[in-house]
């Protein structure tokens, strides 16, 4: 898998900086089950995708759900193990990151680039 840079392009900060793009069926399938941490800076963005599940997450996640513009179009943070989220119908992509290191700046409309390192 590819790794990526994550800005916010309101106001050019680096949401993430180590984000694996998950796009193939097993990346995805997999995500980030099983694993016992990720780093400050580190995350997945899962394409396509518009729902997740922590279950076998040894973790809190901060989950941001995209539209085909890159555009915000929900933010859950702090979202603990074992739980689901509904399907959000405008997202088709998803961005897990550790739970707190969400910038709070980042809202609702906000756009994100990506950019392979």
């Amino acid at each position: 898998m590819k790794k990526m840079r994550i800005v916010n392009t309101k106001n050019e900060k680096v949401i993430a900086s180590e984000v694996l793009h998950a796009k193939s069926f097993s990346s995805r399938l997999k995500g980030l089950m099983f694993v016992d941490q990720i780093n400050d800076g580190d995350g997945m963005l899962i394409e396509p995708c518009n729902s997740i599940h922590t279950f076998f997450m040894k973790f809190n996640l901060d989950v941001v759900f995209l539209d085909k513009q890159n555009r915000v179009v929900q933010i859950r943070r702090n979202m603990k193990p074992w739980r689901m989220t509904s399907l959000i119908y405008k997202a088709v992509k998803t961005l897990e990151l550790p739970a707190g290191k969400l910038l709070d700046e980042i809202e609702k409309g906000d756009e994100l680039r990506m950019e392979y390192v």
